[in-house]
């Protein structure tokens, strides 16, 4: 008669990281460390967190990679967006040349992939297969649950831009608030009186807090702010909230463009309706990329360091990988006026 063996624990997906720290009676980091190969962690400590694991069924496939001594020394950038997308718009290459540009030297090498809708589970299912340590999300729409699925997994995570509705996760994002702000308070200092918005989607952190800064100027001027129109970060979305802008404000003299590439559009429709920029209508844009200063004419704009953003989303999911302490749940970057010819 042979004794009984229990089958091996199903492996549970959503088994957190903290949850085998706490069975462990370790810290994060020191589960990091184990999983990692790293030194530095006694040997009661490193047996404590293995049999957590084996308890647990602790999930993300990297741990059991680790655990055998090796990494997948690899990241991915993912963008919520279409691929036709990513590749028009200059704000991807810059967070994406900031990635770049901190990641060198370390030996860690880059995955580009874009989530479309459809394909989330195979998108969750290869990022936690272990081919990659961590993961930089960017262009979150709604309240996309994808940064939550991948930390639940226990995939170190950090999100550019605000997310609506990952709580907990970390994020690096500028300061679109007081960026839109002293937008809209530049323009009244200008002397302009009826002044309009074109803001972001309404699905995204990033389009919601300029939209409010933009108010938040004018209510202290004692303006209106009932001139909204919204885009998509396109410039053909631009052009056409500028024609309703138009259509609904004759006398508009100042608008606040919520991106650059969507201020293209709307200096296309101003041009078409015969309107002279800055004397009949000023334009503000934000973000101040290459194609700002090549507009006509050269667009006044906030700039936010796209670049930086990138870096900083990078340093710090390299920083948790390396099982560092106390890092800051969230990041904001400085944004700056940049003063050209269109307002």
């Amino acid at each position: 008669m042979t004794d009984a063996v229990d089958p091996p624990k199903a492996r549970r997906p959503n088994t957190r990281l903290e949850e085998v720290a706490r069975a462990a009676g370790v810290s994060k980091s020191t589960v990091s460390r184990v999983i990692n190969g790293e030194p530095y962690v006694s040997s009661r400590a490193r047996e404590a967190v293995h049999q957590a694991i084996g308890k647990l069924g602790y999930s993300p496939n990297q741990a059991a990679r680790t655990l055998a001594g090796s990494r997948a020394n690899c990241i991915a950038l993912v963008v919520s967006e279409q691929g036709s997308r990513v590749l028009a718009d200059p704000f991807f290459a810059g967070v994406l040349r900031g990635v770049h540009a901190e990641l060198a030297g370390k030996r860690v090498q880059l995955v580009l992939m874009m989530s479309k809708e459809g394909d989330e589970q195979d998108l969750v299912n290869y990022l936690c297969g272990g081919h990659v340590d961590g993961v930089l999300v960017i262009s979150l729409h709604g309240q996309d649950p994808l940064p939550r699925t991948l930390a639940d997994a226990g995939l170190p995570t950090v999100v550019g831009g605000r997310p609506l509705g990952a709580g907990g996760v970390p994020y690096v994002d500028s300061d679109n608030f007081n960026g839109a702000m002293e937008a809209a308070r530049y323009l009244v200092s200008r002397g302009r009186k009826r002044i309009g918005t074109i803001a972001g989607p309404r699905d995204m952190a990033v389009g919601m807090d300029r939209l409010s800064g933009w108010k938040r100027g004018l209510s202290q001027a004692r303006l209106d702010t009932d001139l909204v129109a919204y885009g998509d970060f396109t410039p053909e979305s631009g052009a056409v909230a500028m024609a309703d802008l138009l259509e609904r404000a004759p006398d508009l003299d100042a608008v606040f463009v919520g991106a650059d590439i969507m201020a293209l559009g709307a200096l296309q429709t101003l041009h078409a309706h015969g309107k002279k920029v800055p004397d009949d209508v000023a334009v503000v844009g934000f973000d101040d990329l290459m194609i700002a200063s090549t507009a006509v004419p050269p667009l006044t704009t906030i700039r936010q360091d796209v670049e930086q953003l990138g870096r900083t989303m990078t340093w710090r999911l390299m920083a948790e990988l390396a099982g560092e302490e106390n890092l800051p749940p969230f990041l904001l970057l400085p944004t700056a006026m940049v003063t050209r010819s269109s307002a």
